[in-house]
C-alpha cells in the first residue's frame, strides 16, 4: 500500500489499486448514511426475512463516535465512495447513534481488553473488489498501532465469511431486537499482528 497525501484536507490516503481510503470526516456523514441503508437493504437478502433486514436498521448503522474519534475509513473505488467501517477504542461493540441502548463510550485498555471492529458495509455497487478486506486490514493495523493485541466485532450472517476468511472465528452467536423483531448477530474475535 503506499501512503499518498489527502489533496483537500490534508488527510492522508491509502492506495491498493482503484481503491482509495482515507479517514472520515463530519462532512461525509449524509454520504456515509446514504451508503449504509443501501448496503443494510441489498446485502441482507438470502441472509434474513424482509422483517428481519428492516429491524437490522434500528440495530446497526453509522456511530458518528467513531468519525470524531477519526477512526472511520472510507473507501473510494475510481473517486466513488465504496465502502465503510471502522475500529474503536471505546467498549461500545455495534449500533449506530440511534441504537443509544447498545453505546457504552467508556475506553477500553489496550493491554486487556480487544479492540472494536465497527460499522463496516460496502456499497451493493461495488461487493467483491475487495474493499471490505482493505478496511478491515487498515483498521485492524490502526488498532495494533494503538496498542490492541485483539479485536472483536460483531457480524452479520452476510459478513461472517469475510470475518471468516479474514482469520475472526465466532465467540457466540446472538440475536439482537430491533422493532420488536429478532437479528441474529455472531460476535467473533481475532488476535491481531503486532
Amino acid at each position: 500500500m503506499k501512503l499518498i497525501p489527502h489533496q483537500n484536507t490534508g488527510l492522508n490516503t491509502y492506495a491498493a489499486g482503484n481503491i482509495r481510503t482515507r479517514w472520515a470526516t463530519s462532512s461525509d456523514l449524509p454520504a456515509l448514511k446514504n451508503l449504509i441503508n443501501r448496503s443494510i437493504d441489498a446485502l441482507q437478502v438470502g441472509f434474513l426475512t424482509p422483517e428481519q433486514i428492516i429491524a437490522s436498521h434500528a440495530v446497526m448503522g453509522l456511530d458518528t463516535q467513531l468519525v470524531e474519534d477519526g477512526s472511520y475509513l472510507i473507501a473510494e473505488y475510481d473517486g466513488v465512495l465504496a465502502g465503510c467501517g471502522g475500529w474503536s477504542k471505546r467498549a461500545t461493540l455495534y449500533g449506530g447513534d440511534h441504537s443509544s441502548d447498545l453505546r457504552d463510550p467508556i475506553l477500553l485498555n489496550p493491554e486487556r481488553d480487544p479492540a472494536r471492529i465497527r460499522a463496516m458495509y460496502t456499497d451493493p455497487a461495488f461487493t467483491r473488489k475487495g474493499i471490505g478486506s482493505l478496511i478491515l486490514k487498515q483498521c485492524e493495523q490502526a488498532a495494533a498501532d494503538h496498542g490492541f493485541r485483539t479485536a472483536e466485532l460483531m457480524a452479520t450472517l452476510s459478513g461472517e465469511p469475510l470475518y471468516i476468511a479474514s482469520g475472526y472465528y465466532p465467540l457466540e452467536r446472538v440475536e439482537a431486537t430491533g422493532d420488536g423483531v429478532n437479528v441474529p448477530l455472531i460476535r467473533m474475535q481475532k488476535k491481531l499482528k503486532l
